[in-house]
This record gives structure tokens, sequence and C-alpha cells, in this order.
């Protein structure tokens, strides 16, 4: 940015960096992802996502008595928990559950469940889609996946992407995450797709996560470039390999990305109301895509 003309500003006026709490006369750009005090290298200690203090990880592995006030919490303002990745595990387990239930029910539990704009479908011998009143298909299809390589793919993505998201934001928020991204994948595929073009998988939701990722990884100040390879890997090959729903790989990005933004970057004494209406934003936004197309179609 310019300076004003006639306002000169000198070295001394320059804002200093915050000192680290444990040691007043040191200058940090690091601070806790729990407690978020500033701490200087000699106290960070590193964690799955960006650093920690000394005090938060001894109490964060104590017996938990200590006051809810005083309990150590997530950058995002979760509640620490013993099994870190328990959503993580249980949302592969749903996708795996799914994926068998493809197998033993085959074409017909598909045709039912993936998502399509509005298209007659010969296994059913009948109209289908969101804009048929199936709105459920936008959730179903998030969850659903038809060959090996490709629940293998997701799976293998969900569990290195989850292992990273869901301890820095917590359970609850990390679920909000997943299911809105998912969403958000559905909705622009069922704003932009041919409306009897199906489509199925929970990459949306895993490129949600990948959006996260990059949001914490600047919210942490760690190093984005392995972050920015792995994401212009993945659109690379979401724009480039054949039959992939471009998308609702970006449509989950998107979601992704500014729901995290509004978790992390909420301020603390209003955290919990605007981390709600970032999250009720982003579905509000779903929601008049999803009824702006359907009324288009119909």
């Amino acid at each position: 940015m310019d300076q004003a003309p006639g306002s000169p500003q000198g070295p001394q006026d320059a804002p200093s960096l915050p000192k680290c709490y444990r040691h007043p006369d040191r200058d940090t750009g690091i601070s806790c992802t729990r407690c978020e005090r500033p701490i200087c290298t000699e106290c960070m200690i590193s964690a799955s996502v960006g650093f920690q203090c000394p005090e938060c990880v001894r109490t964060g592995s104590g017996t938990g008595h200590a006051p809810d006030a005083n309990r150590p919490r997530t950058i995002a303002g979760g509640s620490i928990t013993d099994d870190s990745f328990l959503v993580t595990k249980i949302l592969i387990g749903i996708n795996v559950a799914v994926f068998v239930m493809v197998l033993a029910l085959g074409e017909r539990f598909l045709a039912e469940t993936e998502l399509i704009g509005y298209a007659y479908s010969p296994q059913l011998s009948e109209i289908v889609g969101v804009a048929h009143g199936q709105w459920y298909r936008l959730v179903t299809a998030v969850f659903l996946h038809q060959e090996l390589p490709h629940i293998l793919f997701n799976m293998l993505g969900l569990w290195f992407l989850g292992r990273i998201v869901e301890p820095a934001l917590g359970r609850s928020r990390f679920i909000a995450v997943y299911l809105l991204s998912g969403l958000g994948g559905s909705a622009l595929a069922y704003l932009l797709a041919a409306p009897n073009q199906p489509s199925l998988g929970a990459s949306g939701a895993i490129f949600g996560l990948m959006g996260a990722f990059a949001v914490l990884a600047r919210r942490t100040n760690i190093d984005m470039r392995p972050v920015l390879i792995i994401l212009a890997v993945s659109l690379v090959l979401t724009f480039t390999r054949p039959d992939i729903s471009w998308e609702g790989h970006i449509g989950g990005l998107v979601a992704g990305a500014l729901i995290t933004l509004g978790l992390v970057y909420a301020p603390r004494d209003r955290r919990t109301l605007v981390q709600l209406a970032t999250c009720a934003a982003v579905l509000l936004l779903i929601l008049a895509t999803v009824v702006g197309r359907t009324v288009s179609l119909t």
C-alpha cells in the first residue's frame, strides 16, 4: 500500500510483533493453535496442524479435571477429544457400507440414489431427479461409489485430510465442513451439468476438506507450498481426466474454504455466532442454487 502524501512513516512507526507469553523479551509471529497465545520458537511444539504451547499440550493430555473455561480448544474453538479421528473413521465406514449396498442391490439402488437433475429412468420406469422433488439425492450421492478404484482413491483422500482437519477444527465443525462441502458440490453439479447426467461420489466433500486444509495452513503460518502443490495436482486431474464431475469438485472446494474461513477467523468473543452464521449463509446459498435450478428445469 502506498503512503499518503505528507505522511512519512519511519521504522519507529512500524507495528511490532507480539511477545511470547512465556518469554516477554522475544518477538514472535507464531501462536498456539489451541489457546492462540503468541509463542516463540523455543516454546512451540509441533501438532497435526500448526504449533501448540507447552501448557496446552500438558493440560490437553491430563485427566480432564480442568474447568471448561480453561480447557484447551482447537483453533476453531472445538473440544479436544481423546480420539481425534473418530468422525473420519465413521465417515469412511458409512461410505464403505453404502458401497457394499451398491454391490449387493445393483443398478436399481444406484438409480434411486445417484445425483440426477431431471430425467427418465429406464430402471425405475419413471421421471426421477432433484427437480422432480427428490432432493435427498443431493445428500445420498455424496456417499455413493460404483467402482472399487473410485472409493479407494476417495477414502485415501478422506483418511489423509481427515487426520489433519478434524483435530484442528473439532468434531462438530469438521462434520459441518464435510457435509456442507458435499452439498456444495452436489448443488454446483446440479446447476451446471446436464439435467440427465448422473454423478456420484465423495469427491466434492473431500475437495472441501482440501480447501479447509489450505485455510488452516494459512491461518497457522504453515509453509503453503506443499498445500498448493497438492491442490494444483488435484485440479489438473479434475480437468484432464475423463468422466470427472469438475462441478462437484469446485463446488466442494469453494464451500469448504468459505466455511473454514468463518470457523478459524471468527473473533473469540463472538466465535459461535459468527461460525453459525457462516454455515447458515453457505447452506442458504446452496438452497438458493437448488431452488433456482429447479425452477428453470420445471
